[in-house]
């Protein structure tokens, strides 16, 4: 294997070149339902390509453990995607920059408990990762008739480790 990946705490701005995340950190945009509801308005940028529409889907991962073997990432040319885990349970959220046409370095993220996040559209990275059971996420994507998944394996995996 390669040298190891080592975890990083999830944030707005060193995810930013890869998507977004979706919390509800500090003061919402706007209170609604007579005061008692506050609103984090517009948290993600969201495409779905042309001939694509949003769709909600549920996913049910099995959970994986620290260290972790990463040897495979994709990407999805045509669209987003958002992953919205449905449990306060942290899961691993691992993305690489593009480097002609391949993934570059992968970095790790360890998401805080109610984080979720969304990919913007052909981003590398690596398939849902929980870290605990039920691994159960809301995920919106695209849905479309074109091709939208484009797989890369390692050669060698590389380890992702904690950061603690």
């Amino acid at each position: 294997m390669t040298a190891p990946i080592r975890t990083e705490p999830l944030s707005g701005e060193s995810f930013a070149p890869f998507g977004d995340v979706l919390d509800a950190a500090g003061a919402p945009d706007r209170l609604i339902n007579q005061g008692l509801c506050g609103r984090y308005h517009d948290r993600a940028r969201l495409d779905f390509g042309p001939g694509g529409r949003a769709g909600i889907s549920i996913f049910k991962a099995e959970s994986r453990a620290l260290p972790y073997a990463l040897d495979m990432v994709e990407r999805h040319p045509e669209g987003s995607q958002a992953f919205l885990p449905m449990s306060l349970d942290p899961f691993l959220v691992i993305v690489a920059p593009d480097e002609g046409g391949t993934p570059g370095r992968p970095r790790a993220f360890l998401t805080a408990p109610g984080q979720g996040i969304n990919l913007l559209r052909n981003i590398w990275h690596g398939v849902l990762t929980p870290l605990h059971a039920p691994g159960l996420f809301a995920v919106i994507d695209r849905i479309g008739d074109t091709p939208n998944l484009e797989e890369h394996w390692f050669p060698t995996p590389w380890l992702v480790a904690s950061n603690g």
